[in-house]
């Protein structure tokens, strides 16, 4: 995997407040990696909630794609991607391995895969109107997206509860946002489908205090202290 992008360092908004802060958006999956891994690790950090029709000018100045999350730390530097956030969140001080379990073969492929070949399917079925010209039907990238990353999944989790053996690990966090966007798409077809254990793994994250922590409504405008996790 890359080292995580750190752009040039940039002045805060809020250049008092020596919190790292992050640019995010509540429902986004990539967003939700990152918050979840940032509370994982007992990051104290601030938040703004973007607008995704009217994005800040503060993220435009630290990151021209502008695409959340996007994690300015609190010299300056910056950093553009959520499984670079994680690694910076999880890594530095890995007492419970939830990062050293995450770097497996297996849990590398499969975050190429999730971020990779289940992402495009994922999109074109659940969004086939921005896709007009593509030849491939919406259930067919449904069924390859079954195929590329939760049978797989599926398999391993017949062995294990977590990505991470018999405790988690930052793939799980990496890819649950994801297979619970699928899932969502269509519920009582997700629920037909042959795979004993991965929706007792989504159920399971579904209700984990890590994601009801990191689903927390921010104030539309402004920058906010996101509360930490609950012990």
């Amino acid at each position: 995997m890359q080292t995580p992008s750190l752009a040039t360092p940039s002045p805060r908004p809020d250049a008092d407040t020596p919190n790292p802060l992050l640019y995010t958006f509540r429902r986004c999956p990539y967003a939700m990696r990152a918050r979840m891994a940032l509370l994982q690790a007992g990051c104290v950090f601030d938040a703004v909630e973007v607008s995704l029709r009217d994005k800040p000018a503060s993220l435009l100045a630290l990151s021209p794609k502008a695409t959340v999350p996007v994690l300015q730390l609190p010299d300056g530097r910056v950093i553009e991607e959520s499984w670079d956030i994680m690694r910076w969140a999880l890594s530095s001080e890995d007492a419970q391995g939830w990062w050293t379990r995450a770097q497996s073969p297996d849990n590398l492929e499969a975050l190429q895969r999730n971020d990779g070949d289940f992402k495009h399917h994922l999109d074109r079925w659940k969004y086939p109107q921005r896709f007009p010209g593509d030849a491939v039907t919406p259930d067919a990238h449904r069924d390859r997206a079954v195929d590329v990353l939760l049978r797989p999944l599926d398999e391993r989790l017949r062995t294990a509860p977590f990505l991470g053996g018999a405790d988690p690990c930052a793939t799980d966090l990496a890819l649950f946002p994801f297979v619970r966007q699928f899932a969502a798409v269509a519920p009582a077809w997700f629920a037909t489908l042959d795979l004993p254990a991965l929706p007792s793994w989504l159920d399971g994250w579904l209700g984990h205090p890590l994601f009801i922590a990191c689903m927390h409504k921010l104030p539309a405008e402004g920058v906010s202290r996101f509360p930490p996790l609950e012990p």
